[in-house]
């Protein structure tokens, strides 16, 4: 799917909670340096992972669930690390369970059509197959065009 720059940014921007399923305390996991990545970036991250409830992680408590996030967390996005035939019932869930969801989204290798549409109808936004972490460093400046941040200042004054 092809997401307009400025809609990515727009949803980046606007994002302070992050609720991410499936994340790994294993810290050579994709989801782990994700999680890791945004949370240093400013984003409340709340990790969920029933495997590891109770479990902390960058500082906060690893839920079992959306359900068990409380209520005044105030959940913008929800940040799916889980197959695709995993991804309807998260929906299902993170629509019944976060009344301040807004966003959506598919880490990169998940997509699901049905799920997303009923997000959608439920007036929330849906980035499928699209990593925030990526995105972030892509849109903000931080990724050299060959997709990685080399460390190296190349203007000189």
């Amino acid at each position: 799917m092809r997401y307009a720059d400025a809609h990515l940014k727009k949803i980046l921007q606007s994002t302070r909670v992050i609720a991410c399923v499936g994340v790994s305390t294993n810290p050579v996991r994709p989801s782990h340096f994700v999680a890791r990545y945004l949370s240093l970036k400013g984003f409340t991250v709340i990790p969920v992972n029933p495997g590891h409830a109770g479990r902390k992680l960058f500082g906060r408590e690893i839920r079992a669930s959306l359900s068990d996030i409380p209520k005044d967390a105030r959940v913008d996005m929800v940040d799916i690390f889980r197959r695709p035939e995993a991804v309807p019932a998260i929906v299902d869930e993170a629509l019944e369970a976060l009344p301040d969801l807004r966003t959506v989204w598919m880490q990169i290798g998940v997509e699901h059509p049905e799920a997303a549409a009923r997000a959608e109808a439920a007036g929330i936004t849906v980035i499928q197959n699209r990593c925030p972490k990526i995105e972030y460093q892509r849109l903000f400046g931080e990724l050299r065009m060959g997709g990685f941040n080399t460390g190296v200042i190349s203007s000189k004054l």
